[in-house]
């Protein structure tokens, strides 16, 4: 890792070198670490015309990862999702301008490919033959289905609620799947425990630094893809934390770096029954543990880990955080597929349901431009998108009431 400069805690901001385990030795689990890299030298390398050579994944910004120079890259074509123009949502936001940067588009369907991309280099440069974690599904599918790719054996813990198709996806993918009979945080718990006993890789984003380098990639993208001209907003989903707070760390590299003049504002979105990070925000306190509810599974935590991230890249950002109701994320998932042609499921709808509740809010000016994640393709929850849209007209074989139904829904006269 040429470019690695050192690790530092986020909470008491002592340095460590790169071999470092996963958190801070002063501050225990609470010691989460970030990536520090010698930008002075990545300046000279990492260019807008070279990148404009390079291939369209993530590892495009490679000096702005922690892989070496020589390392053998999954097969999988990871990254480079599109940033698509939305000017029907926009409409119904309440905004001018909105674009979606739909990361339903990764190999796996989700965002999560990304940090799972990272994981599987790391893992097969360290050693590993064994990699896990515990995820409520998008985090497992991307682990498992990177680790088939790479040839490697992966353990995925799961809670109990998680949805039949996100299980499916693990199986196919010949993943060894631990359905928990409890929550998140029992799967999350058991999970760090038999990491620690096997020796196996975590891919756990809540401890491991290494991983939201690859989440940050996104925010990268969204920049370079717009011209280098950053949105004023981007609105993400929030369970533990990490994925907006990684976004956030990409758009503050590019700054650092020269490519962008300015950063955009970051607006968090919680489900209304699982808002710790919500209430933290507003309280200006650590969060409390709650048990969640919420149909939104990716984003099902009531027991954010990463949460010193998540709050410093709102405060670094001048943003913002909103939490919604599972009414306005279900319905959410009907009109951003009816508008923009875009099938998110309920954590991905939670962006945009939130996005509009800040505009109704005025925390997000109606002429102010924004992005929202699209984090999971909907069909990783298809039982969450029925239940959000109405259900096929059902008629006979000789087309009885067939023309009533289409006149009574304007297609013809």
């Amino acid at each position: 890792m040429p470019f690695v400069k050192e690790l530092r805690c986020v909470s008491c901001g002592r340095t460590y070198p790169p071999d470092t385990p996963y958190t801070c030795a002063a501050c225990g689990d609470e010691g989460i670490l970030d990536v520090v890299y010698e930008y002075a030298a990545i300046g000279k390398r990492l260019t807008r015309n070279a990148l404009a050579a390079r291939e369209r994944t993530l590892w495009r910004y490679r000096e702005l990862l922690p892989i070496g120079e020589e390392t053998t890259l999954p097969a999988l074509s990871v990254g480079w999702t599109p940033v698509i123009s939305a000017p029907g949502l926009a409409q119904h936001v309440g905004l001018e301008t909105l674009y979606l940067k739909d990361d339903g588009r990764n190999p796996t369907g989700s965002l999560k490919d990304r940090a799972s991309a990272i994981a599987a280099v790391r893992a097969r440069d360290q050693g590993c033959r064994i990699v896990a974690c515990a995820s409520t599904g998008n985090a497992a599918s991307s682990l498992a289905g990177m680790a088939a790719s790479t040839g490697l054996q992966s353990v995925i813990f799961v809670p109990w609620e998680t949805p039949e198709p996100k299980l499916t996806q693990l199986l196919v993918f010949g993943a060894t799947v631990l359905r928990v009979q409890g929550s998140y945080f029992d799967a999350y718990q058991l999970c760090q425990s038999f990491c620690e006993r096997g020796g196996w890789y975590n891919r756990n984003c809540a401890v491991n630094p290494w991983l939201v380098e690859g989440k940050k990639t996104a925010g990268l993208e969204i920049c370079e893809q717009m011209g280098w001209q950053a949105p004023a907003w981007v609105a993400v989903s929030v369970g533990d934390g990490c994925t907006l707070a990684g976004i956030w760390k990409g758009f503050r590299e590019l700054h650092a770096l020269g490519l962008i003049d300015r950063t955009p504002r970051m607006l968090g979105i919680q489900a209304r029954g699982a808002a710790p990070l919500v209430h933290a925000f507003r309280e200006g306190r650590a969060p409390a543990a709650m048990t969640p509810v919420t149909v939104a599974d990716s984003i099902k935590v009531g027991v954010p880990r990463n949460w010193r991230k998540l709050l410093t890249a709102i405060a670094e950002s001048n943003g913002c955080m909103v939490d919604v109701e599972d009414d306005d994320i279900l319905d959410a998932i009907g009109y951003t597929g009816r508008l923009a042609g875009v099938f998110a499921e309920p954590a991905a709808s939670a962006a945009i349901a939130g996005l509009r509740r800040a505009v109704q809010e005025g925390i997000v000016g109606r002429t102010e431009s924004a992005v929202a994640m699209i984090t999971g393709n909907g069909l990783k929850d298809t039982g969450s998108a029925r239940s959000a849209v109405q259900k096929p007209f059902e008629i006979a074989p000789d087309g009885s009431k067939l023309e009533e139904i289409l006149r009574g829904r304007g297609l013809i006269a």
